[in-house]
């Protein structure tokens, strides 16, 4: 029964989203409801409602922050001199600039945190975009190319969750997973030069205007060394975790508010003006927790795990870490990264040694796609909405455009683990 009812709110979930037949808020917060009510958990539906928005209201508050301080500082004027550095650096070339775009998500991504990724990405990239008439899909998608990648790193989320899960050392799960990994990496710089070559033939911007535009935002604007000091500061506090990270932004915020636009009126219209992106960032995270939060405590999540386990047969379990590698990426569309890593991983794993098979090789295969290189198009990480809301495109857009180069990656990771061993046949 909760199987049942799980596969078809997840599968509801996803045709209401992609299909645009509803609003992304409203399909997560009435199809998870639906589903509880149907399978009888109305007395627990505000329990486990609330557990899930709690988990997610700190990463909700961060994010409201992070889009005002980062439009704080777009009006300050902050990014033109970058971005006019960067234009006539890649001129009027969108191959070089979304070459340039995936290089700086991959190095913004050491930190294996998507949404600093996203925050230093997209506002830095996104006006040379527009300048060059270039889709922004291609951005959101060429970021969500390298930071899902990276997002394999031991000390991102899913590398961490996943030898919690399975107790064994960050080390011993990533280590054969190098190869692999730099395949991937490999593999998103491939298919940026194939996106901007095609980009380029669609192009249409004069060099000269190129040259024009980039020489008239290089000047330095006034509390430019300021901001640059206040930004590093911000995004070094956010990596160091000095402070609670919404508590970062919001005192960044203030002060970024007080020196730029020191008149009260001033500061009101500034956090008018961005507070619309905040507050649809806000309420659909809110909302992706709260459908976390009744999946997982009606246990719909593990019941689908284990039923579906429980009808493979032994010869497919014994080749159950090759199968998860290939489908990992998709995973990610239907899982939650706790769901999946605390509540879905030990039932594979536990499976797979019941058949002869490696625990620690259905590890490393769920790190190769589920919540790595699915995150930055799974409406269930806060962080997409980040990426696709500081961009200014849909979400289905978004997914529609990058979900194949993502499932691509994957599989070239996929094969690299079969191929060196990290992953048992």
């Amino acid at each position: 029964m909760l199987t049942w009812l799980g596969l078809a709110a997840i599968t509801a979930l996803l045709a209401l989203i992609l299909f645009r037949v509803t609003s992304v808020l409203v399909a997560l917060t009435l199809v998870p409801i639906a589903a509880a009510l149907a399978g009888g958990f109305a007395p627990q539906l505000g329990a486990f409602a609330m557990d899930g928005i709690r988990g997610v209201a700190p990463t909700a508050a961060l994010l409201a922050f992070a889009v005002v301080y980062f439009g704080v500082m777009h009006d300050a004027g902050l990014f033109a001199p970058v971005i006019g550095r960067v234009v006539r650096l890649v001129g009027r070339d969108p191959r070089k600039v979304v070459i340039g775009t995936a290089a700086l998500a991959t190095i913004a991504h050491l930190d294996g945190a998507g949404a600093s990724t996203f925050m230093v990405t997209v506002p830095a990239m996104l006006p040379i975009y527009q300048r060059l008439g270039m889709d922004p899909l291609i951005l959101t998608c060429t970021i969500a190319m390298a930071a899902g990648t990276m997002n394999i790193l031991p000390w991102g989320g899913p590398a961490t969750r996943a030898a919690t899960a399975l107790q064994v050392g960050v080390g011993e799960l990533f280590t054969p997973l190098v190869v692999p990994t730099l395949a991937g990496v490999a593999m998103v710089f491939v298919l940026a030069a194939w996106i901007g070559a095609r980009a380029r033939r669609a192009g249409t911007l004069d060099a000269a205007d190129v040259d024009d535009r980039a020489e008239a935002i290089e000047r330095l604007p006034r509390f430019f060394w300021f901001n640059a000091a206040l930004t590093v500061v911000t995004l070094t506090a956010l990596v160091a975790e000095v402070l609670p990270l919404p508590v970062v932004f919001l005192v960044a915020c203030a002060i970024a508010l007080l020196v730029n636009f020191p008149d009260a009126r001033a500061q009101r219209e500034r956090l008018e003006a961005h507070g619309h992106a905040a507050m649809v960032m806000v309420t659909t995270v809110l909302a992706a927790g709260l459908f976390a939060g009744i999946m997982t405590g009606t246990g719909m999540l593990t019941s689908m795990a284990r039923d579906i386990v429980g009808i493979l047969p032994a010869g497919v379990l014994r080749h159950l870490p090759a199968l998860l590698a290939v489908v990992s990426m998709p995973l990610s569309l239907a899982f939650d990264p706790d769901s999946f890593y605390f509540g879905v991983l030990p039932v594979l794993a536990t499976a797979s040694n019941s058949a002869g098979g490696s625990a620690i090789d259905v590890g490393r295969a769920a790190l190769v796609g589920q919540m790595t290189t699915g995150f930055p198009v799974s409406p269930l990480t806060p962080a997409t909405f980040l990426l696709v809301g500081l961009a200014g495109v849909d979400l289905a857009d978004h997914q529609r455009r990058s979900i194949p180069y993502l499932f691509a990656i994957s599989l070239v990771m996929a094969a690299a683990a079969l191929l060196t061993g990290a992953i048992g046949w």
